[in-house]
């Protein structure tokens, strides 16, 4: 999520105190999750109750009782004081709280498959499936169905995961097309994958090219886009014929051409100019 003003600094203090969480052994991240995306749902459901819990006249330290209150019965003790904790900081607005207990969510599920040595494997599926997403109109309208139910999307998602993909990606595709919250779902496929990366502290590369990529090829690349812009490069590859040789490159917003049908359409561009 984007934040400002004040709830920048109250999602920094919210994801630091999920890391302390996560990093103790005896804390299950993948129930922290489960409990945080129960907690955003109410959230989000509850209008009125979340204008309280971040009422800016309201004493940090009565929001985090009320918020004990409230769910200290129906979640576990990690999960109670992380949102104690986050509604006893300040927030802009308070839709920000629930973007930021939706991220916890996310990154606690992406934690967990970290520490079972699948997060590679999540990655890589968040990235496949937004590729079939994007390429079957009829299989993203099925998802984005407004008039669809939850349960129907949710069969629809277990037929196509289920057994397929590591249980996370199944979780984090599950909830982003059951609860999009306003986001469209490659937005939200986009989000994940980002969150997967910095998880690791790595940058995401979108690696297009004709042909697959050797291991050496791979490990090339990586080393050369890690030193370019000094953080960690995951590579997400898609093989495209249309690129005739070369490869296309996208970190983020910026673009990397240098592929053999881009430089022909620069010298068609130069020469009709």
């Amino acid at each position: 999520m984007t934040a400002h003003g004040a709830s920048r600094e109250a999602l920094a203090a919210a994801r630091e105190r999920l890391d302390a969480l996560t990093d103790s052994t005896s804390v299950d991240a993948a129930q922290l999750a489960e409990e945080l995306a129960a907690v955003t749902a109410l959230l989000d459901r509850e209008v009125s109750l979340r204008r309280v819990l971040t009422d800016p006249a309201q004493a940090g330290e009565a929001k985090a009782e009320l918020a004990q209150r409230l769910i200290g019965g129906q979640v576990g003790g990690p999960t109670a004081d992380l949102v104690s904790g986050t509604v006893r900081s300040r927030w802009s607005r308070s839709r920000d709280l629930v973007d930021a207990l939706e991220e916890l969510a996310d990154t606690a599920d992406i934690t967990a498959a970290q520490q079972a040595g699948a997060l590679d494997d999540v990655e890589d599926e968040l990235f496949r499936f937004g590729r079939i997403v994007s390429s079957s109109t009829e299989l993203r309208a099925a998802l984005t169905d407004r008039r669809a139910t939850t349960s129907a999307k949710s069969e629809l998602l277990r037929s196509l995961l289920g057994g397929r993909a590591n249980a996370t990606t199944e979780r984090l595709v599950t909830r982003l097309v059951t609860a999009p919250r306003g986001r469209s779902l490659e937005a939200g496929l986009e989000s994940l994958s980002k969150l997967a990366a910095d998880r690791r502290n790595r940058m995401v590369a979108v690696v297009t090219s004709a042909v697959p990529l050797s291991d050496a090829q791979k490990q090339r690349l990586g080393g050369v886009l890690a030193k370019l812009y000094g953080r960690q490069m995951h590579l997400n590859l898609d093989v495209d014929p249309a690129v005739l040789g070369g490869i296309r490159v996208q970190v983020g917003d910026e673009v990397i051409n240098g592929s053999l049908a881009d430089r022909i359409e620069d010298a068609g561009r130069r020469m009709a100019g």
